[in-house]
């Protein structure tokens, strides 16, 4: 257990350190931490997990992840459409982008489960 976390830790930094500098390299600056953080930990995670469960599950988690990042996509997207409204308050925009996000990653997620690309 100790040693799987001092392994993830130690994976999770370097994986940073090398999305940050290669964030550095493009503009605009600041998406180099957006894009330092969440596809360091997936590798990490995904890394650790093909060592312990192989290649069947990990395939499950990486394609669980990319259904993620698209619902995270439509849920950005309709918070950027809502907050132009000015009519809507915004505790009902971050409603409904939270109904939009659960309603794109349910429905990937199903339509994964009946084609058996998440079996």
């Amino acid at each position: 257990m100790l040693a799987q976390l001092l392994i993830r830790f130690c994976l999770g930094g370097a994986i940073v350190s090398a999305f940050a500098v290669a964030g550095e390299l493009f503009q605009p600056k600041r998406f180099a931490g957006m894009s330092a953080a969440a596809p360091s930990v997936a590798l990490a995670t995904l890394a650790l997990t093909y060592f312990e469960q192989g290649d069947p599950y990990v395939a499950v988690e990486g394609r669980s992840m990319v259904i993620g990042a698209v619902a995270l996509l439509a849920y950005c997207a309709s918070t950027v459409v809502a907050a132009k409204v000015r009519a809507v308050p915004i505790w009902v925009a971050a409603l409904a982008a939270w109904a939009v996000w659960f309603g794109v990653a349910l429905g990937l997620w199903g339509c994964g489960l009946a084609f058996g690309a998440l079996r």
